[in-house]
């Protein structure tokens, strides 16, 4: 990333201030000697403001850096005393977004070992596996999952809220050395289609990363940020390191309700919210309230925006919502921003600074502007593999995102879905996620998901999933009647099937896999 850029955007965003030049060189110093890891992170927020509140959650829980700073040193001290924990180790994290949560986050990065997000949504049985899978020594875990932790392994170390925080009070305060080995954050992707795989994140170089976001997404420094999304997702913990980077305010709640947060972004003064889309629906179930919070960004990332959502939402609380396409594997792809979204409610935006984005045939070549194919993407952040070895197909420093989209004239970005959810109907191509967009802008329809299901004449159809609105109904052939006024053919769903709601993970994905168990079933 080239220099004057660099400047200029760390300027823009408040990042360049005059300070105390103890304070500052204290900054500058944590981070020559912890780099940008979170806990270099935090350690060079408390070093420069020491007294800003760091975290706010629910419980009345209120800390300032380096009050925060402090507490992780602690229980990183506890961590390797009590429980033998050092560097290399896989410490797993089964928690919802609160201040015990990170401290384990930024504590075990500290000593050098590997922090494993665990899904809140794993089943019992789904945790004993993945605990095998990624072999991991420890899971600090909240009390509210003691019931799904009695059949992990047995050589699993379980720590709970309780034995948590007495390490924290036990542990020593003096300053830890840096370890020798960097701790690296291990997310689960979301295995909505299948069973979730730990993906290794790198750890930032520099400043390039932060610069990227912020450039295209106004975030500045000491901002109050509400990070809704589920920090053990790759975009709340983006959220999470963003912000200890800008040193900002973090307000963090267990569990996502919409008038709580609503009333949280008020009463706390939030500048920004880390959400995922379906998040920004349930938002626009229930009456705003007046004054408006006093928002100035609203990031989502995830999974796609459904139609009409972007300008729904913008029309409510404002021209403040931005967009990015991503995955745990590339990082980011793409940010679209409210003038975007106005004007193409769909689109993913255009890639960053510094990211090469590029549509390729199955053979790897381009594709004309407009056309669907892979998207490739290349930025210093892609992933560094899959812990069991496994890795993703790489073309030219691009590594494929899974997902099949095309550029138009203007360079927007349009993602039309997983290259495994297309499906060939009677000789045609079929995307669900267009049919999705369309239902979804059905007065009547809540939420809606389309997947393609085995047909013994067109070796594959579509089928319709519709959540409606409360009192609300439909006609099943009003509803294919609908579609095809706007759409091809072989785009129409045989099948139209209405449930209460969409079985979702806990970052809103819609969970494939048991809409056609429950199809079949």
């Amino acid at each position: 990333m080239d220099l004057p850029f660099l400047v200029a955007t760390l300027a823009r965003r408040g990042l360049i201030t005059l300070g105390s030049p103890v304070r500052v060189a204290a900054q500058l110093k944590a981070l020559r000697t912890w780099g940008w890891s979170i806990a270099g992170e935090l350690r060079q927020a408390a070093a420069r403001d020491p007294d800003r509140v760091a975290v706010i959650d629910e419980q009345g829980t209120r800390l300032t850096y380096a009050e925060f700073f402090d507490r992780s040193e602690r229980l990183a001290r506890g961590m390797r005393r009590a429980l033998g924990v050092q560097a290399g180790d896989r410490i797993g994290v089964l928690c919802r977004n609160h201040h015990g949560m990170v401290e384990t986050i930024v504590a075990t990065i500290l000593l050098g070992a590997d922090v494993v997000l665990v899904n809140t949504g794993l089943s019992a049985a789904q945790l004993a596996t993945m605990a095998e899978e990624q072999r991991l020594r420890t899971l600090v875990h909240d009390d509210e999952f003691a019931d799904r932790v009695t059949s992990l392994p047995a050589e699993v170390q379980r720590v709970d809220e309780r034995t948590r925080e007495e390490l924290v009070v036990g542990g020593l305060a003096d300053d830890l050395r840096p370890p020798e080995r960097d701790g690296r954050i291990i997310v689960l992707t979301s295995g909505t289609t299948g069973t979730p795989k730990g993906a290794r994140r790198p750890t930032p170089s520099g400043l390039g990363p932060l610069v990227s976001i912020i450039d295209r997404i106004p975030l500045h420094a000491r901002h109050t940020v509400m990070i809704a999304a589920p920090i053990f997702h790759t975009w709340g913990y983006a959220a999470l390191q963003v912000c200890f980077a800008l040193r900002a305010t973090v307000v963090l709640h267990r569990r996502f309700d919409p008038a709580a947060t609503l009333a949280a972004l008020t009463a706390q003064r939030c500048d920004a919210l880390f959400a995922v889309p379906v998040m920004l629906q349930r938002l626009l179930e229930v009456p705003p309230p007046d004054p408006r919070p006093p928002l100035k960004v609203v990031a989502v990332s995830g999974s796609a925006l459904p139609g009409g959502l972007a300008t729904r939402f913008m029309d409510v609380y404002g021209d403040v919502l931005y967009n990015l396409y991503g995955s745990t594997e590339v990082s980011w792809a793409s940010i679209a921003g409210p003038a975007e979204l106005r004007t193409a409610p769909t689109t993913a935006g255009r890639p960053p600074h510094g990211t090469r984005l590029a549509i390729l045939d199955e053979a790897g070549g381009p594709v004309p502007t407009g056309e669907v194919g892979r998207i490739f993407v290349g930025n210093e952040m892609l992933f560094e593999g899959y812990t069991s070895g496994a890795t993703r197909e790489s073309r030219n420093g691009l590594l494929d995102t899974g997902d099949l989209g095309r550029v138009d004239t203007g360079g927007l970005l349009f993602v039309d879905g997983r290259a495994d959810d297309m499906i060939v109907s009677g000789g045609e191509n079929v995307f669900p996620s267009e049919v999705e967009e369309l239902l979804a802008r059905l007065p009547q329809v809540r939420e809606a998901a389309v997947i393609g299901v085995p047909d013994p004449q067109y070796g594959q159809r579509l089928a319709a999933f519709l959540a409606l609105h409360p009192g609300e109904t439909l006609d099943p052939e009003a509803v294919r009647e609908y579609v095809r006024h706007y759409l091809a053919r072989f785009s129409v769903p045989r099948d139209v099937i209405f449930v209460k709601y969409l079985p979702r993970n806990a970052t809103g994905k819609v969970l494939t896999r048991e809409l056609r168990d429950y199809y079949h079933g």
